[in-house]
């Protein structure tokens, strides 16, 4: 994750500064996208209202690399992120919003309405009213199966001093609305005490970092994955973790104890036993109901230590804790073979790509998984996406849905609540997303184009999926 660029997570997941000017070509001609509110500016400020108080008038600032939830209910949820509050120069954010998509209204739920907040932590363990993470960027979030938010690490605000990346555990009741400090350490720059690979122990923790991608298993166990020790020097992990939210202890599952590691790739589709993706930042994760756990791109190391853009897709089963390289290139900055678009065949694949949520997720009605924007490569050049592209474990194959097969296409918004074949969100990266209860995709703000300007984005957009 660069500073210049600085995630879907969903749990059926999930996971996006743009340059240069760019158009546009090779469009779907219908997209289902329909641009549902927020700005069709750059660089908002967010309007607040009053707390717990849901208004037609509410909207959080633009803003990128925020994390998001969706409740039990169907509702929406954001938390943090880099970008702009109610007034002042941009910033970390650690505000906590709810978007109801019923009545397509926000709610302003907690933290603070200016940027750079410290956190409240409180005592381990115990929720507050008063508890809050600080503000960050680059965080990763779970929703575990009683319905309860978690969220790790990220890049920004302890308790107190400087801001650095984070290795805090925090778990959000969206009844209550009460935050727990559960783990991990309340100011930055924690090293890692990675104890026994596969035992658990109340003394393990991940180091601090930003950038990690993470899942929620089937048996309430979080995972989380690789990610960036600092945000300048960018020295990139590639372990695996699981959490055990019982026990509140966490066990080093596979991966290195050290940083920038290449990947161990073997044969394509053959199980390894010493299969390992490279260490890396900003990748895509999506978590398949049969439990298995999906890896895609990042910033990071290829198979020969070069670090560059990934479009490598991994597999791993917790069952035999094993990678498996499914598809994509060995080797860093691979570009993008579109195809057809709607036409998947065994050559077509996403080019390398980085930032969360660059956004994945999961169909209701299928196996197939979802990836939509990023910063990456294009068909042929190197920029930010608005490609939207599905991939079907069944068959292994990729298929290019919608969107530009070209880099920095600028948002065509239409008339809002109107879905148009014309209607695109602009190239963007650091998203955030949800799925609603009806399988449609929701995607808010980051940092790309909007109708004219690149910026921070604060613009929601609807996209229905087609029903063949």
């Amino acid at each position: 994750m660069k500073l210049k660029t600085l995630f879907l997570l969903l749990n059926t997941s999930i996971l996006l500064i743009a340059c240069g000017s760019g158009g546009s070509s090779s469009t779907s001609t219908s997209s289902g996208w329909s641009w549902v509110g927020g700005s069709n500016q750059v660089n908002s400020y967010g309007n607040y209202g009053s707390l717990g108080v849901s208004a037609s008038s509410n909207l959080p600032g633009a803003r990128y690399i925020a994390v998001s939830w969706v409740g039990t209910d169907g509702n929406f949820w954001l938390f943090g992120g880099s970008g702009y509050a109610a007034s002042g120069n941009s910033g970390n954010l650690n505000d906590l919003w709810e978007y109801i998509p019923t009545t397509k209204t926000w709610t302003w739920q907690g933290g603070s309405n200016q940027t750079n907040a410290y956190g409240v932590y409180g005592v381990q363990g115990v929720a507050a009213s008063t508890n809050i993470p600080g503000a960050r960027l680059g965080a990763v979030s779970w929703r575990d199966s009683q319905g309860n938010f978690w969220l790790f690490g990220g890049f920004g605000n302890g308790e107190a001093g400087i801001p650095g990346a984070l290795n805090d555990l925090w778990q959000f009741n969206p009844t209550t609305k009460l935050w727990t400090w559960v783990n991990g350490s309340k100011e930055p720059g924690e090293t890692g005490i990675y104890g026994i690979q596969g035992v658990s122990s109340s003394l393990n923790s991940p180091a601090a970092r930003l950038g990690p991608i993470g899942w929620a298993d089937n048996a309430n166990n979080l995972w989380l994955f690789g990610g960036s020790n600092d945000l300048t020097t960018l020295n990139d992990f590639n372990d695996l973790w699981k959490y055990d939210i019982n026990t509140n202890q966490w066990t080093w599952m596979s991966g290195e104890s050290t940083l920038n590691n290449p990947g161990i790739y073997n044969i394509q589709g053959v199980s390894s036993a010493n299969s390992q993706p490279g260490s890396r930042i900003d990748a895509i994760s999506w978590y398949e109901s049969n439990g298995t756990m999906w890896l895609f791109g990042g910033s990071g190391f290829d198979g020969i230590g070069t670090r560059g853009l990934l479009n490598d897709l991994w597999k791993y089963d917790p069952l035999t804790n094993r990678w498996t390289w499914m598809s994509g290139n060995n080797m860093a900055n691979s570009y993008g073979t579109y195809g057809t678009l709607g036409i998947s065949t065994p050559n077509t694949i996403p080019g390398a790509r980085e930032h969360r949520v660059p956004i994945a997720w999961a169909t209701n009605s299928s196996s197939k998984l979802l990836m939509f924007a990023a910063d990456g490569y294009s068909s042929n050049d190197k920029g930010l996406l608005n490609d939207l592209w599905s991939y079907n474990p069944s068959n292994n194959q990729w298929t290019w849905l919608s969107g530009s097969n070209e880099s920095n296409a600028y948002s065509t918004y239409g008339s809002l609540g109107m879905s148009g074949a014309t209607n695109y969100p602009g190239a963007r990266m650091d998203s955030v997303g949800w799925v609603d209860a009806n399988g449609n995709l929701w995607v808010f703000g980051g940092q790309g184009n909007a109708e004219s300007a690149n910026g921070y984005l604060n613009d929601l957009w609807k996209f229905t999926l087609p029903t063949n």
